[in-house]
């Protein structure tokens, strides 16, 4: 069982940040408070308060909570599949699969933002890893950015993709899930069962526990890096 750490171990203090629809004043300081108590946090303080444009106001409240997380119950998505190294991952598709693994990637609906899809499928990847494209035995296609879903299909129908992965940014109002779900209904629709391309998504707000409530094979979350990707599509494309 454990609580959280602000000043000395187990003092159960934590900070939150949140935006209140009303101007800055005493009056919205004391609606801070109010939600921070509702919140079980008590004792509560505001330690910043700042005005963002006309009728709202940015607040960091610090208080204490009597909550307890017990570990032994946290359920997360662990990594089932060996991590490996670019030349184990080359020569695991040269010699079992002996054809190249096609990729496809986008970014779809309305996000423009391609820096996740980037990071793992560009030449220059991220943190010192290069991307799949570096990959001798990968065939990478990197659609960009606000692709269409019958876009991203009828492509990787066209490229013969083995995976199709797709990277979600944007998540207001849950743009990010509403995309996910129409792209897999959409592959589920074009391919034959047992016939469609591997569907991978990843993004910062996504529940890694979600793939069946997605209909999608793998959700990635900050963090991955090309070689968990390449790793994982290895072990699950190519006979070992």
């Amino acid at each position: 069982m454990i609580r959280p750490y602000g000043d000395t171990t187990g003092d159960g203090m934590v900070q939150l940040s949140f935006t209140l629809p009303v101007p800055a004043d005493k009056r919205a300081e004391g609606a801070a408070l109010q939600l921070a108590a509702k919140m079980g946090m008590d004792p509560a303080m505001v330690v910043h308060a700042r005005q963002l444009g006309e009728g709202f106001t940015f607040f960091v409240v610090y208080g204490r909570v009597n909550h307890l997380v017990d570990l032994s119950k946290v359920v997360v998505a662990e990594r089932d599949f060996p991590l490996r190294s670019p030349k184990e991952i080359n020569t695991l598709i040269k010699q079992k699969l002996r054809r190249k693994l096609t990729v496809v990637g986008a970014c779809i609906g309305d996000d423009a933002h391609t820096v996740g899809i980037d990071a793992i499928l560009n030449l220059k990847g991220i943190a010192g890893e290069k991307g799949l494209e570096s990959y001798r035995e990968f065939a990478v296609t990197n659609l960009g950015a606000q692709v269409t879903v019958p876009e991203l299909v009828n492509r990787a129908r066209a490229e013969k993709a083995d995976a199709v992965l797709v990277s979600q940014v944007v998540t207001q109002r849950d743009a990010h899930l509403r995309n996910t779900m129409e792209m897999s209904a959409a592959f589920r629709e074009a391919f034959p069962a047992g016939k469609r391309p591997l569907l991978v998504v990843g993004g910062p707000r996504f529940d890694e526990l979600a793939t069946g409530e997605l209909g999608v094979d793998r959700i990635f979350g900050r963090g991955t890096t090309p070689r968990e990707v390449a790793s994982y599509l290895v072990e699950r494309l190519v006979p070992c």
